[in-house]
């Protein structure tokens, strides 16, 4: 009988003599060159290269970092908020051990400690492999059975129960997600859809609700998708840019408050103006992208960003020169945000200061699709031979985003409400506004009376 030894090992020690095979280490070869000295997370050692800096770790202080961040899940903010709490609590091996992750996943612990912190450039990317120690086997070339150690047979063991333990966070984290998801869809239905809610009981929710409906809207904009959408709207982003570039001496050495930031393209616009300051507020999680998009731009002296709805947190300005804002959604008032921007105009404006925009207006124009009549409204009289005709009335009721060619516009343009920044309240949105839709001579007097009606009902939701 012929026993053939194969032996398998994986990229988890740093070798002693600073080499490796095939790709072991090079991403941190690539990190360590950067760094000349590595403080220690829990004593005055330095050493030279990560490599030596996880060795001491292990070695003296009892403590892998790379089984640490692989056993409670950190991503990438979770790992910056556990080296910062390190640094500013002091806190002992034994007793980060028997701490959780919430117990540093507030976000005071995204502010660096010690400037140009090595340790917050530690790539935590590479974790995913797994972290046994290198296993030999023997395979008896008979029957295929694997003879393996009592000592490497424990090591899989513990290797299983690790990746079990991950398995579990992450499905529970799945689930909390789609959970979120849930909720956020049934409190966008209910927004935006449903013209039938009773008023009674949008009116007696609970501040708890509130705080739910205000976490929803706000991790709607922690996704990449809507920023995209937003910024390649060049005619919208680049009248933004040129406002401002083109009116720099009038924000010249202004102080500048940005109002729902997202990216900080415009904080980034202004901050070319030659402003002495911009102050950027977004209650998103985007903000912490936002906040590498600017350090990463050269802006981080003039541009300060935070996290927080602006009702909630302070400034540290008593007043602004200039408020600017994206705030326009579908239909101008969709994404609710203009009572955020009058409170900062009542809070934060100079007297004379400078709103961006200051001005803005609601039109309608009649559209003659038959196209899109026929694929979305006529459509339901005839599905794979079943009639399904009354779907067409509630198709009808349901708001539909167009973009519309000029040649298909059938009536004259009727602007049905103007907004002055200046002086608005926060009841502006709720308004009836009576108009006619002209085509030729002719007029629809009970389309255009529902369409009185529905426009007053969609805004007295915010």
């Amino acid at each position: 009988m012929t026993d053939q030894a194969i032996s398998s090992k994986n990229n988890y020690e740093c070798e002693m003599d600073g080499t490796s095979d095939d790709d072991s280490g090079d991403d941190w070869d690539e990190v360590t060159e950067d760094f000349e000295s590595i403080p220690c997370l829990f004593c005055n050692e330095v050493t030279s290269s990560f490599c030596m800096a996880l060795e001491h770790l292990v070695e003296l202080h009892r403590f892998d970092l790379k089984s640490f961040i692989i056993k409670h899940s950190l991503d990438t903010y979770s790992y910056i908020k556990l080296i910062n709490f390190i640094r500013h609590k002091n806190v002992l091996p034994d007793q980060l051990n028997a701490l959780n992750i919430k117990t540093w996943e507030s976000d005071e612990y995204l502010r660096p400690i010690i400037e140009d912190d090595p340790w917050l450039m530690f790539d935590i990317e590479d974790l995913e492999e797994k972290i046994t120690k290198p296993i030999a086997y023997t395979v008896n070339s008979e029957n295929g059975c694997v003879t393996l150690s009592e000592a490497h047979f424990a090591e899989l063991q513990r290797t299983i129960q690790t990746l079990r333990a991950q398995l579990e966070q992450r499905e529970l984290a799945c689930y909390l997600a789609k959970q979120q998801i849930d909720e956020m869809t049934e409190k966008a239905q209910k927004l935006v859809l449903d013209g039938d809610l009773d008023e009674n009981k949008t009116v007696s929710s609970s501040g708890n609700s509130n705080c739910n409906v205000d976490k929803g809207y706000f991790n709607t904009y922690s996704h990449f998708a809507i920023h995209h959408e937003m910024l390649t709207d060049k005619v919208r982003t680049e009248s933004y840019r040129d406002a401002l570039l083109t009116n720099a001496n009038r924000f010249n050495n202004r102080v500048v408050l940005d109002v729902g930031c997202g990216t900080g393209i415009l904080s980034m616009f202004a901050a070319k103006t030659g402003c002495r300051k911009v102050i950027s507020v977004d209650q998103s999680d985007v903000i912490y992208h936002a906040i590498d998009i600017v350090r990463e731009n050269n802006l981080s002296d003039i541009i300060t960003l935070k996290k927080g709805r602006l009702e909630d947190i302070n400034l540290d300005e008593d007043m602004v020169d200039a408020i600017v804002s994206e705030w326009m959604g579908y239909f101008l008032l969709f994404e609710g945000m203009l009572d955020t921007v009058i409170y900062a105009r009542d809070n934060y404006l100079v007297p004379g200061g400078i709103l961006l925009p200051n001005r803005c207006t609601l039109s309608i124009v009649g559209s003659g699709d038959t196209r899109r009549y026929v694929e979305l409204i006529d459509y339901w009289s005839n599905v794979y031979g079943f009639k399904m005709s009354c779907m067409k009335a509630e198709v009808v009721r349901e708001p539909n985003i167009e973009i519309c060619n000029v040649d298909e516009l059938i009536t004259s343009t009727v602007e049905i409400q103007a907004f002055d920044l200046y002086k608005v309240t926060r009841d502006c949105v709720n308004f009836s506004s009576p108009f006619e839709l002209k085509y030729g001579t002719l007029l629809a007097p009970n389309a255009l009376e529902a369409n009185s009606i529905f426009i007053k009902r969609a805004y007295q939701h915010y």
